[in-house]
């Protein structure tokens, strides 16, 4: 269930390697919809093989936003991102368009479905403390501080994820809040009126759900695939720019993984299994992600079609 503006668009999520992207291409031609990417590494010009990007003739097919709108040494936060969906969103449906969300980043989905959380502004002094704290006890100490006053933060943080488990006990320190009760807006269902173009609201946001062990195959042989369309060579290009990534372009799979192997110290068969590692991982947080969100329906690519009016050939 969306809300405006966005309560008249589609969203097509899933995890990493799950077909999204081609699913939601054919869905977008026969909607007559354009996509708005909904992933933090495609808005990166000269990353196409590593964020898996639509193909200049998948754009021809069907219009695309979002992507390529900004160097690798830029960065952006989700509160930019969303902004920039508004726009595309306004302009999409004032040409008579519907609009197609296609991704896979949970913290856009999050932004998408419920806006975002307006908490206190930072505290430099308590940053600075706690990650005193960090360096001279280790990330673990933050963890288990977290875990006394936010035990559901602390559950879905890594204890190494130093950032966020600061953020998490600024936040509690700030409101008296635990960040997790902030976030429980995610999961209020809301009333939402029927939709002139027929689909339910409760069937707007779907996730293209698979098997763990046919996902895990798909993306171990997508890997594959990206190395033999020049993943190794892009990375080495990226490395190469007269400035550095951003710390945020540099969170897109194969970047850091195939690091190692660029500067000689590790053979790429080993390499690439990293990536596939990192892949996986990835797809895994991406479902622990996607099963929390209520507003977000686990599909096939089947009932996807039928949940949005469509029949398949």
């Amino acid at each position: 269930m969306l809300p405006p503006p966005f309560d008249r668009c589609l969203v097509l999520t899933g995890p990493t390697g799950s077909g999204k992207s081609r699913l939601g291409l054919d869905l977008a031609e026969r909607l007559g919809a354009e996509i708005i990417s909904m992933d933090s590494m495609a808005l990166y010009r000269g990353m196409d093989v590593c964020t898996a990007k639509p193909s200049a003739d998948d754009r021809a097919r069907v219009p695309h936003h979002l992507l390529d709108v900004l160097d690798p040494w830029e960065s952006a936060s989700v509160a930019w991102w969303l902004d920039r969906a508004k726009e595309a969103v306004a302009d999409i449906q004032g040409r008579g368009r519907r609009v197609l969300f296609v991704g896979g980043t949970p913290l856009y989905l999050k932004a998408l479905l419920d806006g975002l959380f307006d908490g206190p502004a930072a505290d430099e002094a308590l940053r600075a403390e706690l990650e005193q704290v960090a360096a001279e006890l280790g990330s673990a100490e933050l963890h288990r501080r977290l875990a006394l006053v936010d035990p559901a933060s602390a559950a879905r943080l890594h204890p190494n994820d130093t950032r966020r488990l600061v953020r998490a006990l600024e936040v509690y320190q700030a409101t008296g809040r635990p960040l997790s009760d902030w976030q429980r807006q995610w999961d209020v269902p809301r009333d939402v009126p029927p939709s002139p173009d027929g689909v339910a609201p409760e069937d707007r946001c779907l996730w293209l759900d698979r098997p763990r062990e046919e996902l895990y195959a798909r993306i171990d042989a997508r890997v594959l695939q990206m190395v033999d369309d020049g993943l190794v060579e892009e990375v080495r290009r990226l490395y190469a720019l007269p400035r550095p990534m951003s710390k945020q372009a540099r969170q897109a799979l194969g970047v850091e993984e195939l690091a190692e192997h660029l500067a000689g110290r590790e053979p790429l068969a080993t390499a690439v299994e990293r990536v596939q590692r990192a892949s996986r991982n990835y797809a895994k947080r991406q479902l622990t992600w996607l099963r929390r969100i209520s507003a977000c329906k686990p599909v096939t690519e089947h009932l996807t079609f039928m949940r949005w009016g469509l029949t398949i050939d």
